[in-house]
C-alpha cells in the first residue's frame, strides 16, 4: 500500500510530467495539438482507401473492423516500445532528486492513455458516420476494458523500463517484439479466423481478450462476453503485479547504472 500512498503524494509531479509530454509532443509544428486528432483521421482515410478499393476483404467495412482494434493496439505498442526507454530518458532527474521511480512509468503510460482517449473520439465519429450505432448497453463496458488495458500496459512498461536500465539493447529489441506481437494479436483479423488448433495459444496472449472486447463493443455493438472480461482482468492483475515486483527490485540501483 505504500506505493499507492507515495504515488498519491507525488500526484502533482505525475500530472506535470503528463502535461509536459502532451504539450511537447507536437511542439514546433504548425498544427500543434491538432495532430492528436489528425493522426487517427489520416490513418482512417488511408485504411478506407486501401481496404475499400485495393485490398478488398469479405468483412463488412473492414477499415472500421481494423480501426477499432488498431487505436487501442497503438496505445499498448507505444507503451512497450517507447516506455522501454522512459527511465533512461529521465536519468538526470533520477540522479539529482528523490521521488518514487514509479512516477516515470506511470506518467508515461498515462500520457499515452490520454492520447488514446482522444483518438477514440475519432473512432466514435467514424462509426456514427458509417451508420454503426453506439449502444449504451455495450458502451458501459468501455471504461472497464480501458482500465484493464491501462494496467496491462503499465505492468509491461514497469518491466521493460526497469530492465532497459541494465540492458539497453532491450529498448531496440522491443520494436521487433511489438511488431511480432501485433501479428499474434487479432488486430488485423478476427479470432474466428484463427485455426481452431491454434486458438488456445492465442488466448494466452494478454492482449487478445482486450482487443476482442474493444471490437465487440465498438464494431459489433454488443457487450463483451464475461469469459473475455475475466481473462482480461486476470492478465491485467498478473502482469501489473509481476511488472511492478521486477521494477521494485531493479530500481534500487537505477542512479548508479544511469
Amino acid at each position: 500500500m505504500n506505493i499507492f500512498k507515495e504515488l498519491y503524494a507525488y500526484r502533482e509531479m505525475i500530472f506535470s510530467l503528463v502535461h509536459r509530454d502532451l504539450k511537447g509532443r507536437y511542439k514546433g509544428s504548425v498544427l500543434g495539438f491538432a495532430w492528436t486528432f489528425l493522426n487517427p483521421l489520416l490513418q482512417l482515410a488511408v485504411y478506407t482507401m486501401v481496404f475499400s478499393i485495393i485490398l478488398r476483404n469479405n468483412i463488412k467495412d473492414f477499415y472500421l473492423f481494423l480501426f477499432v482494434a488498431l487505436v487501442p493496439w497503438i496505445f499498448f505498442n507505444t507503451c512497450i516500445t517507447g516506455g522501454a526507454g522512459c527511465i533512461r530518458a529521465q536519468g538526470d532527474m533520477i540522479k539529482k532528486i528523490y521521488f518514487p521511480r514509479e512516477v516515470i512509468p506511470v506518467s508515461f503510460v498515462t500520457s499515452q492513455f490520454v492520447n488514446m482517449c482522444l483518438s477514440l473520439l475519432v473512432v466514435f465519429a467514424a462509426l456514427l458516420l458509417a451508420g454503426y450505432p453506439l449502444r449504451l448497453s455495450a458502451l458501459i463496458w468501455m471504461p472497464v476494458v480501458m482500465v484493464i488495458e491501462y494496467f496491462v500496459a503499465l505492468g509491461m512498461t514497469f518491466l521493460v523500463s526497469g530492465v532497459t536500465v541494465y540492458w539497453r539493447d532491450v529498448e531496440y529489441f522491443m520494436g521487433i517484439i511489438g511488431m511480432a506481437w501485433q501479428f499474434a494479436t487479432p488486430v488485423m483479423y478476427g479470432l474466428e479466423q484463427v485455426p481452431e488448433r491454434l486458438v488456445p495459444f492465442f488466448r494466452l496472449n494478454p492482449m487478445t481478450p482486450v482487443i476482442v472486447a474493444y471490437r465487440d463493443i465498438l464494431y459489433y455493438g454488443r457487450a463483451p462476453q464475461m469469459e473475455t472480461l475475466l481473462s482480461a482482468v486476470i492478465f491485467g492483475v498478473v502482469i501489473v503485479a509481476v511488472g511492478y515486483m521486477v521494477f521494485r527490485h531493479l530500481k534500487k540501483h537505477f542512479a548508479e547504472e544511469l
